[in-house]
């Protein structure tokens, strides 16, 4: 029983789960379909969306979760085009900026940890 669960636990730090892309996705239709209904659209085509790469979204997830939340709405068949802007941090120590692939980043110029994120958390329509 607790070796069951501990590879559970395991296995949910190793997959990554598509529950959060799930529900965003659900979102989305509902509200695309409201706008499209209130516009007097009879079908979404096309949707397009920034996700960022510090996100924490996976694109991937997220296309194949919409395309089972859109089933049976105006959205269905509708192309999600995703934007992926990358990372970019400024350091607040020396004021370099740079490209990052972690919330958590050391600055190359000076080696400080103050670095804001300036981009790759979008989140957009």
């Amino acid at each position: 029983m607790i070796a069951r669960s501990c590879l559970e636990q395991a296995r949910s730090f190793v997959y990554h789960e598509p529950m959060h892309e799930m529900s965003l996705a659900i979102n989305i239709v509902e509200l695309v379909s409201e706008k499209a209904q209130a516009a007097g659209a009879g079908k979404v085509t096309a949707i397009e969306l920034e996700v960022g790469s510090l996100s924490g979204l996976m694109a991937e997830a997220l296309v194949f979760c919409f395309e089972a939340a859109a089933r049976n709405t105006l959205a269905e068949g509708a192309e999600l085009l995703i934007r992926e802007p990358a990372g970019l941090g400024n350091c607040l120590g020396c004021g370099h900026s740079f490209a990052v692939d972690s919330l958590l980043a050391q600055c190359p110029q000076c080696g400080g940890y103050a670095v804001e994120t300036v981009q790759g958390r979008e989140l957009n329509e």
